[in-house]
């Protein structure tokens, strides 16, 4: 197979400069430093504020002065994800890419193109003095995957453009004008750990190989949430012998569909076959449901050694809320062809002796409704006798039918590749949502490369669109 050309080759080879600096969502301290010493070192004004946010302005090319000011604006940090057989500290080491075919890829972690292939854009720009535009501020905002505590913690008037493009979406051809805002939930169980019952029998069961993904953008693709499936069999196992946990630890980001988890479980010794039995029952049952979306699941159980175990009571009331709690679409848009309202089980684990954590995330494009969908998830927690926090979390972006920018956006896509972009939302979180407060009337729009498998070990970039994407931001710029 003929090697694909990484065009345009300026874009890639910041993206590989990006790759090389350790920047996990609240550890950006390398990457702060790293685009704050590309800034000066251009000779260009530099500004990181108190929160950690990156500004970087560039005069207007000659002739091009009285240009309104744009903002192209991307997130530093990135989801560290990987898998479990891979040797990678996310706080040292450098992604290593390889392609396969048309798509680059990361070896047995996340790529890092969410968002740093938006960064690299932007320093591609900042360091060419060849592109036609007028007066630039590129922004590189922090900790937007855990929280977008950078766009929160900006204070008006660091950024002043009139119009933003924001960098961060995956799917080449289409425009995005709104997001969802979305929250976090989370439940705690405290208990005091027992001595394991006489005879018996302790079992490790494991679900991994899921496809996850992005539990806004994918959250309606029918795929398998590890933490639900294993769910599924704990309480059938409770209800038929009397199954208690041990040990869970299960799922992992909070914006992530979670591709593993992993429980340790006591029975009474004589169900042991049929425990082992319904298990391989279970997994062909749900190799079955998923046999479209996932096709290298795996299902391990193997017995172990014996440890202190959860209260039958508090096994009890957990087990039944993580059967019971809702997870993926829950409504919807009635206006378009979106999902308005979604929640994700993300991750159970027990932190310590005595203590399990259960994060979830709840997102609506309607406020009203996702604060139903909270209090639904909370509700179910609150029955089970955990104690229930749920965050303010952030704003959803609404479409401003009148935007100046999505017009010219549209209007030079059309003029470059001869058909209609797709003008949509999107049901995850943008930056725009927060910025839609702190900037009221900001011009905004969101478009990127086409990414597939983001937040998870196959986030993979398709090349080709890296050059479309390029072409379509220069050619805005010029005409703004």
């Amino acid at each position: 197979m003929e090697k694909i050309e990484l065009k345009p080759a300026s874009v890639f080879e910041m993206f590989a400069r990006i790759n090389a600096v350790p920047r996990p969502s609240k550890k950006e301290e390398k990457m702060i430093a790293f685009l704050k010493d590309f800034g000066e070192g251009l000779g260009l004004e530099t500004i990181v504020d108190e929160t950690g946010n990156v500004l970087i302005r560039k005069p207007a090319s000659a002739g091009m002065e009285d240009r309104p000011t744009v903002i192209l604006q991307s997130h530093m940090d990135m989801v560290c994800e990987k898998n479990n057989d891979v040797d990678f500290d996310f706080e040292r080491d450098a992604i290593q890419t390889y392609i396969d075919g048309e798509w680059m890829k990361a070896k047995g972690t996340t790529l890092g193109a969410d968002d740093g292939i938006g960064c690299a854009m932007e320093m591609a720009i900042l360091a060419d003095n060849t592109i036609k535009h007028g007066p630039l501020e590129c922004v590189f905002t922090r900790d937007e995957e855990t929280g977008l505590t950078g766009a929160e913690g900006m204070q008006p008037g660091f950024m002043t453009g009139q119009m933003l493009i924001n960098l961060d979406s995956e799917d080449e051809g289409e425009l995005f004008v709104s997001c969802a805002g979305g929250c976090r939930t989370t439940a705690t169980f405290r208990f005091t750990p027992e001595t394991a019952p006489a005879n018996a029998f302790f079992l490790r069961l494991t679900i991994k190989g899921l496809t996850g993904g992005h539990s806004g953008d994918d959250i309606e693709k029918k795929r398998a949430n590890a933490n639900k499936l294993l769910a599924r069999y704990l309480y059938d196992g409770m209800k038929a012998w009397g199954l208690r946990l041990a040990d869970i630890q299960a799922g992992g980001l909070h914006n992530a569909i979670p591709r593993e988890a992993t429980c340790v479980v006591c029975i009474p010794n004589q169900y042991k076959e049929q425990a082992r039995v319904r298990w391989n029952v279970f997994a062909a049952e749900v190799e079955e449901e998923f046999s479209v979306t996932e096709k290298t699941m795996e299902f391990l159980l193997e017995s172990t050694e014996p440890m202190n175990v959860l209260p039958e009571d508090v096994s009890c009331r957990l087990i039944s809320a993580l059967q019971a709690v809702d997870n993926g679409v829950y409504a919807m848009s009635q206006d378009i062809a979106l999902v308005e309202t979604s929640s994700n089980l993300a991750s159970i684990k027990q932190t310590e002796p005595g203590l399990i954590f259960v994060n979830s995330s709840q997102r609506s494009s309607l406020l009203s409704n996702r604060h139903n969908m909270a209090h639904t998830v909370a509700a179910v927690f609150e029955l089970a006798g955990a104690e229930v926090e749920t965050g303010e979390g952030y704003p959803g972006w609404a479409m401003n039918p009148k935007s100046e920018i999505l017009r010219i956006a549209r209007e030079e896509y059309v003029r470059l590749f001869k058909k209609e972009p797709v003008v949509r939302g999107i049901h995850a979180g943008l930056e725009c949502g927060l910025f839609s407060e702190k900037y009221p009337g900001l011009d905004m729009v969101s478009f990127g490369p086409t990414l597939r498998g983001v937040h998870s070990p196959d986030e993979r970039l398709l090349i080709p669109t890296v050059d479309m994407v390029w072409k379509h931001l220069l050619a805005i710029l010029e005409k703004i």
